[in-house]
């Protein structure tokens, strides 16, 4: 199975400069917890709902000054849209991370795979690993 079987098409991303707010309420809206942040037509990082609780509001900066820039998770780690499935998956579990954005040949943005996509279409044995190397703590 290939990840363009599994993904949500589609996704958006939001400019770095994007203020705290705007993600939030994007967030919100779509019912979602990451957004990719693209600059020049390229994928620069992704802001999560975490990225928003643990440096937006943790830290010593104002929120209401703060950007998608400032906040994000980087370098962008992605898969490709014809690639296998459980490399993936794979990737996933490697990088513990729950959102994946999918870029196609042209690398563009075509998509974002998550462990509940991988939930409902990935045997059942695939998605247990995956979810369980994913929440794993961090040692």
């Amino acid at each position: 199975m290939k990840v363009k079987d599994a993904m949500h098409p589609g996704a958006s991303w939001i400019d770095p400069s994007a203020p705290l707010s705007e993600i939030a309420e994007q967030m919100q809206k779509d019912d979602i917890g990451s957004l990719p942040v693209g600059e020049n037509d390229r994928l620069v990082g992704m802001v999560t709902d975490r990225d928003l609780a643990v440096r937006g509001l943790g830290g010593k900066d104002d929120p209401l000054h703060l950007t998608a820039r400032d906040v994000m998770s980087k370098p962008i780690i992605f898969c490709t849209a014809n690639e296998d499935l459980e490399d993936a998956v794979r990737i996933m579990e490697r990088k513990q991370i729950r959102r994946l954005p999918v870029i196609d040949e042209h690398r563009r943005m075509v998509g974002m795979l998550s462990l509940g996509d991988i939930a409902a279409i990935a045997p059942a044995a695939i998605a247990a690993e995956t979810m369980r190397a994913v929440s794993a703590h961090h040692a």
